[in-house]
């Protein structure tokens, strides 16, 4: 029986920029891959380490946070914050066996729907590239 691959991306966005992007960009009518699936946090600096984790735990393949650009967060510095923990997310996924290419930080702000609409083609090919996520397997068995 031959399945096809339909990849599962996560996005974190920052209620005052990227979600805003990603808003223009649906009301500019840029298509972008419908597998996305948004979660607003009211900004970035509020995503965990541990939510990232969980995303591929949870079978995600890809996953993405997109806040302010730098300087221009609305909580001064929690885009800073946001970055510094998905850098250290990738040490652990590779450090689990998970391509840390799988997770990326991008800075969208209000005004950039062409970029959202890029930023989630970018996640959706890179998640087709890598196939499906190792861990998805894994944890439907246990």
């Amino acid at each position: 029986m031959e399945t096809t691959y339909n990849p599962k991306v996560l996005a974190f966005l920052c209620r005052w920029c990227s979600y805003n992007g990603a808003d223009l960009a649906g009301s500019m009518r840029i298509q972008y891959p419908p597998n996305i699936r948004i979660i607003l946090v009211p900004c970035t600096g509020r995503v965990d380490i541990l939510f990232l984790l969980k995303a591929f735990e949870l079978g995600a393949d890809t996953v993405f946070v997109s806040g302010c650009h730098e300087g221009d967060c609305h909580y001064v510095s929690g885009n800073l914050f946001a970055a510094k923990r998905v850098a250290r997310a990738k040490k652990i996924l590779a450090e689990i066996g998970i391509e840390p290419e799988r997770l990326e930080m991008f800075h969208v702000s209000a005004s950039e729907g062409p970029k959202f609409a890029a930023v989630c083609q970018e996640m959706t090919d890179r998640a087709y590239k890598l196939g499906p996520n190792p861990a998805r397997n894994v944890v439907k068995a246990a």
